[in-house]
């Protein structure tokens, strides 16, 4: 049992023993089991635990990692993935195995998260489909959950990357049908529920708009801020509107519609720190600069 990981969990929380124990147990019954290695009954240290926001299992595991770290970990990962930090999402997840993740919804979403980094840096496919197949064919074997839908998306960037077009507008056919049959399903969904809904609207819009389908891209791009208003979350809207952009650029829109879209973009990538959509918006205003028909905004 790793008591010294209960010990600095209350020190680092600044709680004493006393009101640590309040409640549960005498403070020398605390102070033996910190002190002295003398474990009290299970009931009591459950309770001790839960007041430390630990659980009696943490005290067990081997990695150095507890349930709320481990949560803060994933979905500060999570956020990485969404704004584009991939070197710091990579850093973060290198060292944490599945072989130290009890619960099934952990299991999930660390598998999503590091097939995802892994296709989005190009990294073997073995390495990338490993991780998704845990999901398809073990933790979510009957599909029920959004993280088949994810691993569906995962594997879908992953041949859009190789350029095997085929088998990416398999994956993403799929993920398409998902998010038209639950997208009037979200009115009491939580943050993350959103959050993993947007994920697949932005990816699946990107595939479609590299396909020349603009149609199908501008609706989930459309839904996408949608999304974002009704529940104000951020994360993917310099995204989305970068998206938006681009794709008004192909289709040769008014350029007062284009130069609109790039100053929102703009404004929402600095808002959310985004620097990777500053500087891609930068390059797409040159572009559009280039444009003939750019002059009329200048009379």
């Amino acid at each position: 049992m790793k008591i010294d990981r209960f010990v600095s969990r209350r020190k680092a929380l600044k709680i004493s023993q006393c009101k640590l124990s309040h409640g549960i147990c005498t403070q020398a019954t605390l102070s033996k089991f910190e002190n002295q290695n003398k474990v009290p009954s299970l009931t009591i240290l459950s309770k001790l635990c839960v007041r430390l926001g630990m659980t009696v299992d943490d005290l067990y595991q081997d990695g150095a990692t507890s349930v709320p770290e481990l949560h803060q970990a994933l979905d500060t990962i999570e956020r990485d993935l969404m704004t584009e930090n991939y070197p710091d999402a990579i850093k973060r997840i290198q060292p944490l195995t599945l072989t130290d993740i009890d619960a099934i919804p952990d299991k999930m979403q660390f598998c999503y998260l590091r097939g995802l980094c892994n296709a989005l840096v190009n990294a073997q496919p073995d390495k990338i489909l490993f991780d998704f197949s845990q999901i398809l064919n073990d933790l979510d074997e009957r599909h029920q959950t959004i993280f088949t839908q994810l691993a569906f998306l995962g594997s879908g960037v992953m041949s859009a990357r190789r350029r095997e077009t085929r088998q990416a507008a398999f994956y993403f056919e799929k993920v398409n049908q998902y998010i038209k049959t639950h997208q009037g399903q979200l009115q009491e969904a939580d943050d993350k529920a959103v959050l993993r809904m947007l994920t697949l609207v932005f990816f699946t819009a990107e595939f479609y708009a590299n396909q020349d389908n603009y149609r199908l891209s501008n609706q989930l791009i459309d839904f996408g801020i949608q999304l974002c208003s009704e529940n104000r979350v951020t994360y993917y809207l310099p995204r989305l509107k970068f998206q938006a952009a681009q794709n008004a650029l192909a289709q040769k829109k008014d350029p007062a519609l284009i130069q609109r879209l790039i100053s929102e973009t703009l404004a929402f990538a600095r808002i959310n720190q985004n620097q990777v959509v500053e500087v891609k918006v930068a390059a797409l205003n040159c572009a559009f600069k280039k444009r003939t028909d750019y002059s009329a905004l200048e009379g």
